[in-house]
This record gives C-alpha cells, structure tokens and sequence, in this order.
C-alpha cells in the first residue's frame, strides 16, 4: 500500500492530461473492478475536477477522502462504497 499526503491507497489512476468527463469516466470505471472500502488516488489537471469529483462523491456510494492541488495537479482519495 502507497502513502501519500498522510493518506493510505489501494490503487492509483493518472488522469493527468484528460478533460471533463473522461477523469470521471475513468475514475468509475476503475473503482467498478475495487473491493468495496478500497481506497483510490486520483491525479487529474483539468481544473473543473474539483466540482467533477465532489458532486460525484455527493451523488454516489463513494466517499471523498481528501483532495488537494499542487503545480495544477489535482489529487484525489475516494474509498469505494
């Protein structure tokens, strides 16, 4: 299990480079194949992931961990639900 910014994942998806709504597109599909409690990264840059990935967690079983933004990368740790 990786660690990062104090928070433990399963898997990681780079989305990096990718606009809206392949990041969210993406991110289904990868946590459609994770055990359920799972933990997922995500890096995506396109700035709309913000609002894409919160109301994504607020419409879904899923939960948003934490996100936060660095050098316009945007990273994302959702626990599958």
């Amino acid at each position: 299990m990786a660690v990062e910014s104090q928070v433990d994942y399963d898997q990681d998806l780079d989305v990096r480079g990718l606009n809206c709504p392949l990041p969210i597109l993406r991110t289904k599909q990868t946590l459609r194949d994770l055990p359920s409690g799972a933990r997922l990264r995500v890096r995506a840059t396109d700035p709309h992931s913000v609002i894409d990935f919160c109301g994504f967690c607020d419409r879904s079983e899923h939960r948003l961990i934490q996100h936060d933004e660095t050098d316009g990368v945007f990273t994302f740790y959702l626990e599958k639900g």
